[in-house]
C-alpha cells in the first residue's frame, strides 16, 4: 500500500496552525520537526519532497546510515534522543539541533566538538518536568546552574527548553507540564538568558503544547505512521 506522506504531513500541519489560532499564537510561530527514528531514507525523502525540511533522529548509529543517502536534499537535522559521551563528536559534526542535552559534560562535548566551519550548534535543555526515574532530563532544582554555563560555551547556542512528559489524555492533565517547562523557561529569561526555544508537544499532546507556548512540536506516528 502506497502511503500519501504529503496528505499526513498536510493535516499535522492543519492541527497546528488551527491550535495556534484558537490558542492566540501567531500564525507560523510553531514549527514542526518530522520525527523519522525506525523509518528509512526513502519515506524521509517523500515527507521532504512535500515541504518538510526539519526532522529528528534519536539514535546515532540509525542516523549514520540515512544523512549520507539524504545529503542532496539539504534537510535540517534534530538530534532528540539520549546522548551518549561516545557519540557526542559525530551529532556536533552532522545536526543541526540537539533538543536533549541533559548533562553539562555532553555540552562541553559538543561545544569541543562542533567544527568551526559550521555554524553554531542550536541546543535545548532536556529537564524532567514530571519526575519520572525513567526519563532522561534535569531536575528542575539543577536548570538554572546548569543552563547559565551551557550559555557561555563557545561553538553552541542555548535557545530553549525540551520535554517529554508522561502521556496524559486528559487535556488539562496534558497542558500542565508543559505550563510548567514554560515558567521554567521565563524564569531562565528573567535571569538574563536570551531563550527563544519550547520544544514540546508530539502527535497525542500537540494542541496541548501550543497553548502553553511551544515553538517547536516533535511529530513521528502522525507524519510516518506507527514505529516500525
Amino acid at each position: 500500500m502506497t502511503v500519501d506522506f504529503a496528505a499526513r504531513l498536510q493535516v499535522v500541519v492543519a492541527r497546528i496552525r488551527s491550535a495556534e489560532m484558537r490558542f492566540g499564537r501567531p500564525s507560523g510561530s510553531v514549527g514542526l520537526v518530522a520525527v523519522s527514528k525506525t523509518h528509512p531514507a526513502a519515506d524521509i525523502a517523500a515527507v521532504a519532497a512535500a515541504g518538510q525540511r526539519g526532522f529528528g533522529e534519536n539514535y546515532w548509529q540509525e542516523a549514520a546510515a540515512k544523512l549520507p543517502a539524504l545529503v542532496a536534499l539539504d534537510l535540517e537535522w534534530h538530534f532528540i534522543g539520549p546522548l551518549q559521551a561516545n557519540k557526542t563528536r559525530s551529532i556536533a559534526e552532522q545536526f543541526a539541533w540537539v533538543h536533549s542535552v541533559d548533562r553539562l559534560k555532553i555540552a562541553e562535548r559538543l561545544s569541543q566538538q562542533r567544527p568551526t566551519a559550521l555554524p553554531p550548534l542550536k541546543v535545548c535543555l532536556q529537564v524532567n518536568v514530571s519526575g519520572e526515574p525513567s526519563k532522561h532530563g534535569l531536575d528542575a532544582s539543577d536548570l538554572p546552574i546548569v543552563a547559565h554555563a551551557v550559555a557561555v560555551l563557545p561553538r553552541l547556542r542555548l535557545c530553549g527548553l525540551m520535554a517529554i512528559p508522561a502521556p496524559a489524555t486528559d487535556f488539562a492533565a496534558q497542558r500542565r507540564p508543559f505550563a510548567r517547562l514554560r515558567e521554567l523557561q521565563k524564569a531562565l529569561i528573567a535571569d538574563g538568558l536570551a531563550l527563544d526555544t519550547l520544544s514540546m508537544g508530539m502527535s497525542d499532546d500537540l494542541e496541548a503544547a501550543i497553548a502553553e507556548g511551544s515553538t517547536l512540536v516533535r511529530i513521528g506516528t502522525a507524519i510516518f505512521g506507527a514505529r516500525a
